[in-house]
């Protein structure tokens, strides 16, 4: 099994639970439809990596989203994570009204900072995504379509979400794609202050 890092000890969640179209500029920048509904998908423990990896052979774009790690149902600790997509294959499989687990739970899609443990004002939480030292993506709490604290209702209505599981909550506007060498740096806030970060080189 795959690991997170969760206060310095290596955890494995059985499965990431992500929500998709979760800020509205992001929805406008892909010119998507207003979901009525929160949408979820799942990305398995194979698509959690260290690392995150170039393919010449798609276009994978960086997510950057405010991330949770699950215990007994509440929110235990908080994290960076990129939902890495193969957004043209995406595409493709939305205009045919096909799922999206080819372009979104590929092994290696996930990959996360460490988590810290968090029981703080969630209202306070922001995280901001740069590549090569320029700020790509800005996105806060106050801009989620749907909180943090619905979601985990709402996720809990027709799935478990066992310990040590993740929650990705969206994704702000700014995404793009990956160039091999690109230095990706993440980071969630909680007032203004890092809580934790990380950077990846893209491989």
């Amino acid at each position: 099994m795959n690991t997170v890092r969760m206060d310095g000890t290596d955890v494995a969640p059985s499965k990431i639970v992500c929500v998709g179209r979760n800020y509205v500029e992001h929805i406008e920048e892909l010119k998507r439809k207003m979901p009525d509904q929160p949408v979820i998908f799942v990305k398995q423990n194979s698509s959690i990596s260290k690392e995150v990896r170039f393919d010449p052979q798609d276009e994978i774009h960086y997510e950057g989203e405010i991330s949770f790690l699950i215990r007994s149902g509440k929110i235990a600790g908080v994290g960076f994570g990129l939902d890495l997509t193969k957004r043209e294959l995406q595409q493709v499989l939305q205009q045919n009204g096909l799922p999206w687990e080819r372009a979104k739970s590929f092994d290696g899609s996930a990959v996360f900072s460490d988590f810290v443990s968090f029981d703080g004002v969630l209202t306070e939480l922001e995280l901001e995504l740069s590549i090569n030292g320029e700020l790509k993506q800005q996105g806060s709490y106050e801009l989620m379509l749907n909180k943090p604290e619905f979601l985990l209702k709402e996720i809990a209505g027709f799935m478990t979400l066992q310990d040590s599981d993740l929650v990705m909550t969206g994704t702000p506007k700014g995404v793009g794609p990956i160039r091999k060498g690109d230095k990706i740096s993440g980071r969630i806030l909680q007032g203004g202050k890092v809580l934790v970060e990380a950077e990846w080189v893209v491989r």
